[in-house]
């Protein structure tokens, strides 16, 4: 008999995928765990029974995540990863040669472990000399960090468990203090189809803190509805005013600098959310 995972995106939606067999199962501290081998999608990482990343389209959410306000700053050398311990983010963010630093923070030690183990095409960069990855509470990192950084990205799950606080405008209002004079925020920000109250407030909590916001999407298909969006908040620099010399080449599948500003352009729904 076939096995099949489904993640239930509402009460009456979801998404299924072919399981050959289960890696691992555990309760972490923090959340249940899950690292499945499916038919379709390769290796995949399920927290809370949420689909978090898979080998065959992990590509997308994590050069999304980085690349876009990597190319807006025009040196960023110190970064921050609150959550990401999949640790595929920070394999893109050291793709940029300006970067001297990435801190990953991630609370749950388990997902570093069992990525390492299952999904070394994606967390195989944790080990480089120049990361340095924290078992520690992100939100806790930010409220004692102060002007450190020159971007934060916060990759974390859906508001729900240990993620909660980190879509909060407490949580906004400290990353701004933590990052730098000409600093640059990005969060995932789920989808606009089963999630639209969430961008909504979101969009407009970081826009009362960070002069410049945006919002941006990407296909990711194994994710609710496969649109999904990233909030950015930038205290000088704007992600579609990026002077095309600061492009340069590095290896992607997903990303390209004319796909940096079409991200912007939104679908009028979608748009919607960002106005009051």
């Amino acid at each position: 008999m076939s096995l099949w995972f489904t993640e239930k995106q509402t009460e009456n939606f979801g998404i299924t995928a072919k399981i050959n067999k289960t890696l691992h199962t555990e309760q972490t501290d923090y959340q249940k765990l899950d690292m499945y081998d499916t038919e379709e999608w390769g290796n995949m990482l399920v927290l809370d029974d949420m689909v978090m990343t898979t080998k065959r389209d992990e590509f997308v959410y994590h050069e999304m995540v980085a690349h876009v306000p990597l190319f807006t700053h025009p040196s960023p050398k110190n970064v921050l990863v609150v959550g990401g311990g999949d640790g595929g983010v920070i394999r893109e963010i050291l793709k940029h040669p300006s970067v001297e630093k990435a801190t990953l923070v991630e609370i749950d030690g388990k997902v570093i472990e069992y990525s390492k183990k299952y999904l070394p095409e994606i967390a195989g960069s944790l080990d480089d000399p120049r990361v340095e990855v924290k078992v520690d509470d992100g939100f806790m990192h930010i409220a004692q960090s102060e002007k450190e950084y020159d971007v934060i990205m916060v990759d974390s799950t859906e508001p729900v468990g240990p993620a909660v606080n980190l879509f909060t405008r407490g949580f906004y209002d400290g990353i701004s203090k933590a990052l730098k004079t000409d600093g640059i925020f990005i969060a995932q920000t789920d989808n606009p189809w089963f999630k639209a109250d969430l961008i909504y407030q979101v969009f407009h909590d970081v826009k009362e803190i960070f002069p410049i916001t945006r919002l941006y999407t990407a296909n990711i298909p194994t994710y609710p509805s496969g649109l999904w969006t990233f909030t950015l908040g930038s205290k000088i620099h704007d992600p579609l005013k990026v002077n095309q010399e600061r492009f340069h080449d590095i290896d992607t599948k997903y990303y390209t600098k004319e796909l940096h500003y079409a991200s912007f352009v939104l679908p009028k729904f979608v748009k919607d959310l960002t106005e009051k």
